[in-house]
């Protein structure tokens, strides 16, 4: 790492802290409170500082002269994007419900790395080709995280209006057919990248591998994934799938995602205590 480990550990430290109470202040001022401030320029800078730390820490543990990628620093990248994505979606809709628990998820997956530091990786994943899959599986899982989040707010915000009128930050959030139109323009981002992934990855088994796809459970789920969420955006185009049908295509596929790399890294590292591409 081009950091040594005692500064990497402050470093870890003060995004941990930055993230955590920032999710802690718009916890207390938008969900505890009735009503919904909205974003103030601070705020909007505020987040910049614990999210400059951790781009600093994704880009020392990408290019890193010895590859660690597992579990942990797919989790820390996850949220990075996850926190960009939403950090530029926020100037454009007003999105006061989804500040606390994106920042809070990225407090927890920040120190990950330096928890999980995983097992250094076969010598093939050191190639140009690999990181470049690399990169678009993580802006795939980045955008999925976010339709993710969306998704579990939207069903929040559906349950609320069967209730009477939202309040607090659900009362300043856009209408659910806004939601529901942002949410679809998503998955269908995360699709793109989700898709280039996959023929990457095929690329790379049949350099690594020397045949096509090497069919283990981390490219079952990653191909269930792909087929789930190629048959929402397919319905939703032929059939208009909406509402609850579409939240729980979504969230299944976020699932399989996860369970493709993020639980298989974590039964390999932690539990079998092995290296894997």
């Amino acid at each position: 790492m081009y950091t040594s480990w005692m500064p990497a550990i402050l470093l870890y430290g003060a995004a941990f802290l930055l993230y955590a109470a920032l999710a802690f202040h718009f916890w207390r001022t938008r969900w505890r409170g009735t009503s919904a401030p909205q974003f103030a320029p601070w705020e909007r800078i505020a987040i910049l500082a614990p999210l400059a730390l951790h781009t600093w820490l994704v880009y020392d543990m990408l290019w890193s002269l010895q590859l660690r990628f597992g579990f942990g620093q797919a989790l820390s990248m996850m949220l990075w994007l996850a926190v960009i994505i939403y950090w530029i979606e926020s100037r454009f809709l007003q999105l006061e419900g989804m500040q606390a628990p994106v920042l809070a998820l990225a407090a927890l997956c920040v120190p990950l790395p330096a928890l999980f530091p995983g097992l250094a990786s076969a010598s093939a994943a050191h190639s140009t080709e690999f990181r470049l899959h690399l990169a678009l599986a993580m802006i795939a899982y980045g955008l999925f995280t976010i339709a993710a989040l969306h998704a579990l707010l939207m069903t929040l915000m559906e349950r609320r209006l069967h209730g009477g009128a939202p309040v607090g930050p659900l009362a300043a959030m856009p209408p659910l057919l806004t939601m529901e139109r942002l949410l679809f323009r998503v998955i269908l981002a995360g699709f793109a990248f989700l898709t280039l992934t996959v023929v990457t990855g095929i690329a790379f088994s049949e350099t690594l591998f020397s045949r096509a796809m090497k069919f283990d459970h981390k490219t079952v789920f990653a191909i269930a994934s792909w087929f789930i969420f190629g048959a929402l955006l397919a319905g939703r185009y032929f059939y208009g799938w909406r509402g609850r049908t579409a939240l729980r295509w979504t969230l299944a596929g976020f699932v399989a995602l996860l369970l493709a790399y993020v639980g298989s890294r974590f039964v390999l590292e932690v539990i079998l205590q092995r290296a894997a591409v």
